[in-house]
């Protein structure tokens, strides 16, 4: 007797957003399917944080917003909600019409990578964020050792990959006025641990 592979139900949009909203948990939807997101480790939490850190006092009394972790993402093009770990939006935030807790117009993007996430991160997600119009930078930061990977918009369908692997090295970004040294970015993070 052969047994059957489970068919998957696919939900609508409104079907995810009503479940997600009395979720204690949060859940990616990606094109019909809800995807449940593991926790991060410390040095994945500690490396956020820093960002946020330094993105939030190099772009005081600027037009930006800054989110980190728990603000959901909309990407039409992909019918995709997601959470990326930090996320920079020029004011006025735009929102998912009728929402007012999903945003639309992110400018950059930052990933931190963990081990079932990373390739996701560099194919899939990367390609559904450069669906969005405004979307001009993603970093994609790796928490097991001091490596990172920015990508530059530079055309409709042009990016620009520079990486880093130097603790001494510095990363400006393109699309918003920060400059950070991986060494303060990795400040604290003990490789090998997790």
């Amino acid at each position: 007797m052969m047994m059957q592979a489970e068919e998957k139900k696919s939900y609508t949009p409104d079907e995810y957003l009503d479940f997600e909203v009395s979720s204690d948990t949060r859940h990616e939807y990606i094109n019909g399917e809800i995807i449940p997101m593991t926790g991060g480790t410390p040095e994945h939490n500690e490396i956020a944080s820093i960002l946020n850190a330094a993105l939030r006092m190099s772009l005081k009394g600027q037009p930006y917003s800054i989110f980190v972790a728990d603000q959901r993402l909309w990407i039409p093009d992909r019918q995709l909600y997601t959470y990326p770990d930090v996320v920079v939006v020029p004011r006025p935030i735009q929102r998912q019409q009728g929402r007012a807790d999903t945003i639309t117009n992110p400018v950059m993007i930052a990933e931190v990578l963990s081990k079932s996430t990373k390739n996701y991160d560099r194919d899939e997600k990367f390609a559904a964020y450069r669906t969005i119009p405004t979307f001009q930078e993603y970093l994609l930061v790796d928490q097991y050792i001091p490596h990172v990977e920015q990508y530059v918009k530079t055309d409709a369908h042009q990016w620009i990959f520079t990486e880093y692997n130097d603790m001494n090295s510095s990363i400006s970004l393109s699309s918003i006025p920060l400059e950070i040294q991986l060494a303060d970015l990795y400040e604290n993070i003990e490789f090998g641990s997790s």
